[in-house]
C-alpha cells in the first residue's frame, strides 16, 4: 500500500506540473481541466506515453489552435532530459494490481493560491477515485459527475461472440478442409500435400440498451445515457432505445463524437422524458416493431429500469416472454439494487419481470457498469 501511495502521490505531482507548463506556454488550464485529467488517468496506464497524451489532449485542451503548443510542451515535458515518466515507471513496478487506481494528493503548500487550488481539487477527484468509482450518480455532485464521464468514455463494450455455420481456413482444428486439401494436392499434380483445417467462424450478436428516462429515473438517466454513447462509439453492434411512456430509438443521434451534442440531441427525440413509465407498453412496442425485424434475434438486451411500472402487469408479462424468445440473454440493471446482492424486488414490474431476467444488476455507479462490461463477452453461449 505505501509504495501504491507514493505512486499516486508522484503521478498527481507530475500532471499538475505538466499542467503548469502548459499555462505558462500561454494556454488555458482550469484547475478543473487537471482533475479530469487525473480521473481520466485512473484506468489507463501511467507509464504509456500514448496514453498521456491522448488523455490529456482531451481533457486539458478544448481550442483547435492550442493542439501544436500542447504537442511542444508534451515533447519538452515527458520527452525532455529530466523523463518523469521513468520515475512513474520505477514507481508503479512497486505498486501492487489490486490498488493501481488509488491515488493519494500529498499535503498543501500553504506557499501559493494556485497550487492550494490545484491541490484543493485533485484532492476531491484523485484520492478519493476509488470512492467515486463506487459512488451512486444520485450522490455525486456535477463536478463529479463531470469527471465520472470522462473516465465512462474509456470503458470499452465487447459483446458476446456466437459461432456461425460458416467456415475459414484455420491452421489446426477439428474439421478437415477436404476442398482446400483437394485443391492443393491437384496444384502439386496428385502429389501427397499437408492436411488442411478449417473452423467456424464467430460474428458478435447484436447488443441492445433500453434505458429508462421516466421521473424515477432522473438520478441516473444521463448517467446510463453516456454509457450508451461510449458503448455505441466502441462497437457498431449496439442499438439504443429509450422510454417513459413511449418508446424512442436514439441510436442515430448517439453516432454523433461528442458527448454533448449526442445527448442533447437524443433528448430533443424523447418528449416523455422524466415522465410517467410504461414499461410492459414500451417493451410490447420494441417487441412487435424492432424486435420482430431481427434487431435483437440471437442478441443480448440490457434493460435499465426500476421497475415502477404503471402499466397493466399482463402486458409486462407478455411482453418479457416473447423477448425472452427472442434474444439470447436479458440483462436487468436496477439502481435501487445497489450494493445489496440478496435484494429482491420489491415493485410489481420487477416481480413480473424476474422469471424472465437472466442476469440482474445494479447499474447505479461506476463499478456496476464496469461489471457489465466484462459481463457481457462471458455470455456467449
Amino acid at each position: 500500500m505505501t509504495g501504491t501511495r507514493t505512486a499516486g502521490h508522484e503521478l498527481v505531482r507530475v500532471l499538475v506540473a505538466f499542467g503548469r507548463a502548459l499555462r505558462a506556454r500561454g494556454i488555458s488550464v482550469g484547475s478543473g481541466d487537471i482533475s479530469t485529467y487525473c480521473a481520466a488517468m485512473v484506468p489507463l496506464d501511467p507509464t504509456d506515453l500514448v496514453d498521456l497524451y491522448w488523455a490529456g489532449r482531451t481533457s486539458l485542451i478544448s481550442r483547435h489552435e492550442d493542439i501544436a503548443g500542447y504537442d511542444d510542451v508534451f515533447r519538452e515535458f515527458f520527452l525532455g532530459e529530466r523523463n518523469p515518466v521513468e520515475e512513474l515507471l520505477q514507481l508503479t513496478a512497486r505498486s501492487t494490481a489490486e490498488s493501481e487506481a488509488v491515488l493519494q494528493v500529498p499535503a498543501v503548500d500553504p506557499a501559493g493560491s494556485e497550487q492550494e487550488e490545484d491541490e484543493a481539487l485533485l484532492g476531491l477527484v484523485a484520492s478519493n477515485v476509488e470512492t467515486l468509482r463506487h459512488k451512486s450518480f444520485a450522490a455525486c455532485t456535477p463536478d463529479e459527475l463531470a469527471a465520472l464521464r470522462r473516465i465512462m468514455e474509456r470503458i470499452r463494450l465487447t459483446p458476446p461472440q456466437r459461432r456461425t455455420r460458416r467456415t475459414r481456413p484455420s491452421s489446426r482444428g477439428r474439421r478437415p478442409d477436404l476442398r482446400r486439401t483437394v485443391r492443393e494436392s491437384l496444384r502439386m499434380h496428385g502429389e501427397p500435400v499437408h492436411l488442411r483445417w478449417k473452423r467456424r467462424r464467430h460474428k458478435l450478436r447484436p447488443l441492445v440498451l433500453i434505458l429508462d428516462v421516466s421521473g424515477s429515473m432522473a438520478d441516473y438517466s444521463r448517467a446510463l445515457l453516456q454509457f450508451a454513447h461510449s458503448a455505441r462509439r466502441a462497437t457498431q453492434r449496439v442499438e439504443v432505445f429509450c422510454f417513459g411512456t413511449r418508446l424512442t430509438r436514439i441510436t442515430v443521434p448517439l453516432q454523433r463524437r461528442s458527448p454533448d451534442q449526442a445527448l442533447a440531441e437524443a433528448a430533443e427525440l424523447v418528449v416523455d422524458w422524466e415522465g410517467g413509465t410504461r414499461i410492459g407498453d414500451s417493451l410490447d412496442e420494441f417487441v412487435r416493431g424492432w424486435g420482430r425485424r431481427g434487431v435483437c434475434r440471437g442478441g443480448v438486451v440490457v434493460i435499465c429500469s426500476d421497475g415502477l411500472d404503471r402499466g397493466t402487469p399482463d402486458t409486462l408479462a407478455t411482453a418479457m416472454e416473447r423477448l425472452s424468445r427472442l434474444c439470447h440473454h436479458i440483462v436487468w440493471m436496477n439502481p435501487h439494487r445497489g450494493e445489496d446482492p440478496g435484494h429482491r424486488p420489491r415493485t410489481i414490474g420487477m416481480m413480473v419481470a424476474e422469471p424472465h431476467i437472466d442476469v440482474l444488476l445494479s447499474g447505479h455507479d461506476l463499478s456496476s457498469l464496469a461489471e457489465l462490461a466484462e459481463l457481457l463477452p462471458t455470455l456467449a453461449r
